[in-house]
């Protein structure tokens, strides 16, 4: 299997790099013609009966923006609004042209029709309806039409230009913002850099011990006309047993011989969650993102964690959704939730949302 990650944080240009440079030209062809066509409005966007506020990056995965999403949600659902949030369902397989993963009443659709981050953040804010749907116009007017819903967070919509918001916010990782600087697939990026100033605001992701914190201010103050950037941080909260219905702090993990396992963007993230949790990591198995997980990958874990004499396996909760259907008589597993939390002083992106609103 391809590590892409390394691939993308790789800045020589060496004789394996050259077809991915090849294919990264021609997809930035195809970026350029997009983004001028809606420049010059034959690419227009639409307007939902609400307010959209949408959460999105430049890179491909790992800055966040499921727990992000969760956040806004979250934040949104407490100040009394009426909220939906809108999905493409990145790995969901359900066929239809729009499918509602929750109703904001506890029902849920599955994992393998959903998609496990969609699901996630249904069940992470039960009362917001979730709708995944590749027009994310036709999403919000089903909510607002069946749900009364007139706050919609736009997940992952950096891209989706198809669909106007009224506050653009771009997650940025801080320990790795922009890779070797490349389109796909010979780096990370989606569009080219100069995009960011189609955001509102920047929010630096994993900023508590980033690299990139402290340069990032004054980049955007020079090249973006002094684009608001706030600083975020993921925090372990909870460790969930779920077959037990047991929860624990973190710190449950300390001196506990575990195995890791993740599928997500970039395994190693989680992997250092464990150790700064606490836990003695004797084995770790990282897969690729939204991995589908087979009996056989249990077995192996479990066969890994038995032989290694470890207390536990534990692993994320979007994998947790992933591999549940082949794990359900094992108890020696657990998931660490995470959250997504802005740092202290940092809270000022709810005040833009405040202004934005009530304007």
């Amino acid at each position: 299997m391809l590590d892409w990650s390394r691939i993308h944080r790789d800045r020589r240009l060496a004789p394996w790099s050259v077809p991915l440079a090849i294919c990264s030209g021609i997809y930035r062809l195809g970026v350029a013609v997009r983004l001028g066509a809606h420049a010059m409005g034959m690419l227009r966007g639409r307007s939902l009966p609400g307010f959209v506020v949408s959460v999105g990056n430049l890179t491909a995965g790992g800055t966040g923006k499921t727990p992000a999403a969760v956040m806004l949600a979250r934040w949104a659902v407490d100040q009394g609004c009426q909220v939906a949030v809108l999905s493409r369902g990145y790995g969901s397989r359900g066929h239809e042209e729009l499918l509602e993963v929750s109703d904001g009443q506890g029902n849920y659709t599955d994992v393998h029709m959903a998609g496990d981050e969609p699901l996630l953040i249904a069940k992470a804010v039960p009362e917001a309806p979730v709708i995944i749907s590749r027009s994310r116009f036709l999403a919000g007017m089903y909510a607002h039409e069946k749900f009364g819903s007139d706050f919609f967070v736009l997940d992952d919509g950096f891209q989706h230009l198809q669909l106007k918001r009224d506050l653009n916010l771009l997650l940025v990782d801080a320990a790795d913002p922009f890779g070797n600087g490349h389109l796909l697939p010979w780096g990370p990026l989606r569009e080219p850099v100069a995009q960011l100033r189609r955001a509102d605001a920047v929010i630096l992701t994993r900023a508590r011990h980033g690299p990139a914190t402290r340069g990032m201010v004054p980049y955007s103050s020079k090249k973006f006309g002094g684009m608001p950037v706030f600083r975020a941080d993921h925090e372990a909260e909870r460790l969930m047993f779920p077959h037990s219905d047991g929860v624990f702090a973190p710190d449950f993990l300390q001196k506990k011989r575990v195995v890791g396992f993740a599928g997500i963007a970039h395994p190693e993230h989680f992997r250092k969650t464990l150790k700064e949790s606490g836990a003695e990591v004797v084995a770790f198995k990282g897969f690729k993102d939204h991995h589908p997980f087979t009996r056989r990958d249990a077995e192996a874990l479990i066969h890994i964690k038995e032989s290694m004499e470890a207390d536990l396996l534990v692993t994320t909760e979007k994998d947790w959704l992933r591999i549940a259907p082949v794990m359900q008589s094992y108890g020696d597993i657990a998931y660490l939730r995470i959250r997504f939390c802005m740092l202290p002083g940092e809270d000022g992106v709810f005040g833009m949302i405040r202004d934005a609103l009530k304007r």
